[in-house]
């Protein structure tokens, strides 16, 4: 595992969606890796943040948003959700 390699597949990774040997990996890197380790706890952070930032889904996004990051912010939002 390298650091690209969590970085690529880091959504998989909270939302427990990769096979356990890839999984198993991923713990192994972040048990080793502090880089890692403070890139995923940013990543929580950061997606939660979002999620307190957009609670209310009937909100109205401003005309200027890239639909790109409003797809992103989606797909973010429910890889980290708890189940």
């Amino acid at each position: 595992m390298t650091c690209r390699e969590f970085a690529e597949f880091i959504a998989q990774y909270l939302a427990s969606e990769l096979p356990s040997a890839q999984q198993e990996a991923f713990d192994r890197h972040l048990s080793l890796c502090t880089n890692c380790a403070r890139y995923l706890e940013q990543y929580r952070r950061t997606m939660e943040l979002s999620r307190l930032a957009f609670d209310k889904d009937e909100a109205p996004l401003p005309a200027d948003v890239p639909e790109e990051l409003v797809e992103a912010i989606l797909r973010a939002r429910k890889a980290v959700r708890p189940s």
